[in-house]
């Protein structure tokens, strides 16, 4: 096994009802909303690449807690999860999915390259860690404005193996820059294990070089990565500069739509759902804890589908983007 699919949730770490039902809630919508997204892309509604977000859905969940106001995300093209979390309307989001003109980017940019200025979401990239240089150029303007802001930046396993990975490491800590950068390690670049890829298979030491700290999370436990990440956002708010976090997730299907993931065990994919799985332990904690019974938890179920369901027929009644839309946000003009 890549990792320990039963590392048990640390025990110090609490939330209450309402947190674990928010948590609960967003976990599901995601996953119910990437199962939906599976299901458009087999029946030819979604073109070109699509990766889905399926078992890691604890990591931006709980990083998402800790987001203030103008708190800037960005990531690479496993993207869905991160949209939904920082409160993108599904409709906009699963519309762009299929190419329509209700879509946040009008139908142009598809699965990987979407935004919202108003949600602070800033992509979606579709080249491996193109992304990490400009989560710390938005950590810059965040330290130039003098905010208390941060930049939360996403990145893979894969990714942070790319030489612009630690170009932007070097210079966020030379300037002392308030980003984050998150490595969601979910065990395969593509279809590569991080032990045949990585000399450093921790890579929460990435930064280690230039003097930015850094910390292992368990990424399939959503308190845990609220937690385990809370320093991190303090130091950074308070002007201490970057910090790396590794979260040590797992994806369920394979790279993209088009990966058989013929690479790992079944056994090994059912491992993680038996034992791992970030909403079945939240889940737990909420049963366990009293705050909710199962009747409460299916209601929450049905709603999500529900939906998911409204987001899909929303995709699929809007139109097509009409042809002028190819000449539209291609450049600005300066005056």
């Amino acid at each position: 096994m890549p990792a320990d699919a039963s590392a048990p949730a640390k025990s110090n770490l609490s939330a209450t009802a309402d947190e674990l039902l928010e948590y609960y809630r967003m976990m599901l919508l995601i996953r119910r909303f990437e199962e939906r997204a599976g299901q458009l892309y087999g029946m030819g509604h979604i073109g070109g690449f699509c990766h889905l977000y399926i078992g890691q859905e604890a990591v931006v969940t709980g990083l998402e807690a800790l987001r203030q106001e103008g708190d800037q995300v960005i990531t690479g093209y496993r993207d869905h999860g991160h949209m939904l979390a920082c409160g993108m309307d599904p409709n906009g989001v699963m519309a762009e999915l299929t190419g329509r003109e209700g879509g946040y980017s009008r139908g142009k940019g598809g699965s990987m390259h979407m935004f919202s200025s108003e949600k602070k979401f800033y992509g979606g990239h579709g080249i491996v860690g193109a992304q990490v240089p400009i989560g710390a150029g938005l950590a810059f303007a965040n330290k130039y404005r003098g905010n208390n802001n941060v930049s939360f930046t996403y990145l893979g396993d894969g990714a942070s193996n790319q030489g612009q990975v630690f170009e932007a490491m070097n210079m966020a800590k030379l300037w002392n820059l308030p980003v984050i950068f998150v490595i969601e390690n979910n065990q395969y670049a593509m279809g590569t294990s991080v032990k045949r890829a990585s000399a450093e298979t921790h890579l929460y030491k990435r930064g280690a070089s230039f003097g930015i700290p850094g910390k292992e999370v368990d990424g399939m436990d959503v308190v845990a990565v609220r937690e385990e990440s809370r320093e991190a956002v303090e130091r950074a708010r308070a002007g201490e500069g970057p910090y790396v976090l590794e979260m040590k997730t797992y994806r369920y299907r394979g790279h993209s739509m088009s990966d058989p993931a013929k690479y790992r065990t079944r056994d090994e994919v059912d491992e993680y759902r038996k034992k791992s799985d970030p909403i079945e332990r939240c889940k737990a904690r909420i049963l366990d804890g009293k705050h909710a019974d199962e009747d409460a938890l299916k209601a929450i179920d049905s709603d999500v589908k529900e939906r998911v369901k409204a987001a899909a027929d929303f995709a699929l009644e809007s139109p097509e983007p009409d042809p002028s839309e190819l000449y539209t946000d291609v450049l600005a003009e300066a005056s």
